[in-house]
C-alpha cells in the first residue's frame, strides 16, 4: 500500500508544532516517524494513518478535529492556540 495524498488539505501541525517551540525533528522522534514524514504531512502532501494522527495530536496537545479537522474556524483557532473543547 503506498503514501496517502493529501494534496490541497491544510492542516494545523505546523502551527502548533512551531507554536510549542518544537523542531520537526522532535515531532517526528515522538511520533516515531521520519522528519520527512511530518514535512510531508505538514504541507498536505501526504494524509497520516489514524495511528499517525493521534501521535502527532498527543504530542502537540490537541485533538485530531483542531489539527486536521474540516471546519475551518477549528484550524485557526488551533493555528492560534485557542482553547480546546
Amino acid at each position: 500500500m503506498g503514501r496517502t495524498s493529501a494534496r490541497g488539505r491544510s492542516n494545523g501541525v505546523r502551527a502548533a508544532r512551531t507554536a510549542l517551540g518544537i523542531t520537526q525533528a522532535d515531532l517526528a522522534a515522538a511520533a516515531g516517524v521520519t522528519r520527512q514524514t511530518v514535512v510531508a504531512v505538514e504541507a498536505g502532501d501526504y494524509a497520516p494513518s489514524v495511528y499517525l494522527a493521534l501521535a502527532l495530536a498527543a504530542r502537540l496537545g490537541r485533538s485530531v478535529e483542531e489539527l486536521f479537522g474540516q471546519d475551518e474556524a477549528a484550524a485557526a483557532g488551533a493555528a492560534a492556540g485557542g482553547e480546546r473543547r
